[in-house]
Formats: C-alpha cells, structure tokens, sequence
C-alpha cells in the first residue's frame, strides 16, 4: 500500500491504521499479484523484488464493490443526516467505485445508548474496522471498547459488557477520531448555544481554546492565511454571541495558581505528595482517577483553564459589568469532548452561580454551526 502510494498510485483502505491496526480487517484494500489465484490485502503484505501487482484490475475492482456493498448491506445509509457526511471514508470509497444499489439485504444493528453522555456510539454505523479497539487499546491504554459476539453475530461493543458510564472512558475523543464512518461522534449541544444566543435574557460569553485557532479553518477548507484568530472571533460574534475571549487568559491564570500551589507545597513538602502533576486537562484527571488513583494526591487543586475562565466570567467580569451572574451564559468552544463532562460536574460548580461553563462545542460542532449558519 505504502509502495504504490509513494508511486502516485492510491489504493482504498477502511480499517487500516499504520503501526496500529494492520489487521486487513475490512478487505477493501486488496490488490491482485501476478501468478498467484487469491487476492491479496496490500495494508499487510510486504513488497518483494519482482512482484508484478495490479491494483485496478477487472477482479480487484468487482472483489471491491461486493465488499463494500455487503459493508453497506449492514451500514445505516442515511448519509444525510450523519455528523460524518462528507468526510467519510465509507462514503467516498462507494462514491469511488460508482456504488449506486445494494443487492444485499440490509440488516443494520442497532444498539441502545446513552444519549446523554458526551460520547455517542451509533452501532448501526459501525462498520467493524476495529480502529477504535486499537486505538483505544495500543495509544490510550484504557480498553474501552471490544469484539463481542461470534460469526455474524460479531460486533463492537463496551468491553466487559459494561455501559459506556460503567467504563473507564477518559473521553480523549481518539476513537471519534479515528472511526472512518459516523459510528462515534460527540453529543451535539449546537442547539442549546443557538437557544442562548437568541435568549434576549442571557449574556452570552464564548472562550475559544487555542488549539480551535489552529484547526477551525480546516474544516471550513479555509487557506491558513485565512484562518486567523480575528476571522474566528468575527465568526463567533456573528452568530450573535455577546462576548468573546481566548482561553489563553485563563490559562495564565492556571499558571499562576499552579505556579502558587508548588510553592506552598515546596515549603510544605512533608504534607504532600511528589511530583505535582498539573489538573488542566479533564481527559488526563479522569485518567488518573480510574486507572492510578494512588497519585490523585500528586494532582494539583486547581481548575482548568476552562473552568477558571467560567468562574471568573461569572464574578470578577459580571461583577466588572454590572451582569447578573445568573443571566450570563458560559460557552466554551474547545478541541477535547472530555471537556463536555468536565463542565457538569459537581465539583465544577461555583457557589450561587450553577455551572462555571454551561455548554461546551467541540472544534467539530463549531464548524458545522458556522457552515449552517
């Protein structure tokens, strides 16, 4: 697969994931070796001196299309009404090889979930690339998801047939990531920005993480020259959105409570725990607190910088402003769907003002508001 690539020669893959899920899992890959009956998977197969391969040939390209039309045989197909729509590699490969009717009887699974957990698995999508196993298993090391059942009863799953709220999940979002198709995506909360936005009794404020200014414009298929943080912060005030600010002030902040903890902790050092790991990452607390909870004493006490930047919308600028706190609407948009928990929880919640952050968008869900609007 590399080999032909690097020749200028694209050959169409699903599961494939470099160094990480090589397994040929999905068969949309295979190429046709001279002298040798079967197909075989290119994502697996090395290359060797003197092998004459085709990788377009009449059998490869029929072998093609019955796999991916059995694929979509067991796919939802209403592409229209999918987060992945237009970005999905399922849908550009039968756009590729001219798929326009499934001989197959369809027979989608469909599996109950939880739609209010800030991950959503729609297993009537899941193609059964195993990305997501691998990815969870071999990068985050946390196991979430696993194969069950057996012959066609096979799917993907919760491991240990737990639900998705019994699990271990950091909410890194690296499955949503990696899934080719709309099997994973975050919960969308676009329509409870737009009711604040068009509320006449919210002030609405909007924190943007630095990360968004560095990804916003791709999925708006933007020039760099283009994506500039004046254009997303336009952006954003358009919408109809009252305020705007850079995360990066409250970053500043966590710097500096952070930077005022060590120094106590110095001059305390008996009392605590070493080394002091930073808190100002939701997915990287959630971690700790499952998988090693023995150093949840080495985290510092601090917010992060969302929830910072949420307290102080709701003190120090209400305040600032002469705004009733409750009237104010906290919204982070922000690049992690870990932070969409972090924003609900308890802990997270300053005193007489309810949530620090009221909604968060991911970078996914802003792009697909701004093209919507």
């Amino acid at each position: 697969m590399e080999a032909a690539e690097r020749n200028g020669i694209p050959i169409p893959k699903l599961c494939y994931l470099k160094g990480i899920n090589e397994i040929a899992a999905c068969r949309v890959c295979v190429v046709e070796l001279e002298g040798k009956e079967k197909l075989i998977t290119s994502c697996n197969n090395m290359v060797k001196d003197g092998m004459v391969i085709y990788t377009n040939s009449p059998k490869v390209r029929n072998h093609r299309r019955n796999t991916v039309q059995l694929l979509l045989s067991q796919h939802d197909n209403r592409c229209v009404v999918c987060p992945r729509n237009g970005n999905c590699q399922l849908q550009q490969v039968a756009c590729d090889l001219n798929i326009l009717d499934i001989p197959f009887r369809q027979e989608p699974e469909y599996q109950p979930w939880d739609k209010d957990f800030p991950l959503i698995r729609n297993s009537a999508k899941c193609i059964k690339c195993m990305r997501c196993v691998q990815v969870c298993d071999k990068i985050q090391g946390l196991g979430i998801w696993d194969v069950e059942g057996t012959g066609s009863r096979t799917t993907v799953n919760v491991a240990g047939h737990k639900t998705i709220r019994e699990a271990d999940c950091a909410l890194c979002g690296q499955c949503i990531t990696h899934c080719p198709v709309g099997a994973l995506y975050e919960r969308d909360d676009i329509d409870p920005f737009m009711n604040a936005v068009h509320d006449p009794e919210k002030i609405v404020v909007v924190q943007i993480a630095p990360a968004v200014r560095a990804a916003w414009g791709e999925g708006l298929d933007l020039p760099r020259e283009m994506a500039t943080e004046k254009r997303l912060a336009a952006a954003v005030r358009a919408l109809g959105v009252d305020y705007v600010f850079d995360t990066n002030f409250a970053a500043d902040l966590t710097i500096m409570e952070e930077g005022n903890e060590l120094l106590d902790r110095l001059d305390n050092s008996r009392k605590y725990a070493w080394p002091m790991f930073t808190s100002c990452c939701p997915g990287w607390v959630s971690f700790v607190s499952k998988k090693y909870p023995e150093y949840l004493r080495n985290l510092s006490t601090a917010k992060s910088p969302q929830q910072m930047f949420g307290a102080m919308a709701k003190t120090y600028f209400a305040q600032k402003k002469g705004i009733d706190p409750n009237n104010i609407c906290c919204i982070s948009i922000m690049p992690c769907v870990s932070k969409k928990r972090e924003a609900s929880l308890s802990y997270m919640k300053s005193a007489g003002a309810g949530q620090d952050v009221d909604i968060v968008l991911t970078t996914r869900e802003f792009v697909r508001m701004i093209r919507a609007e």
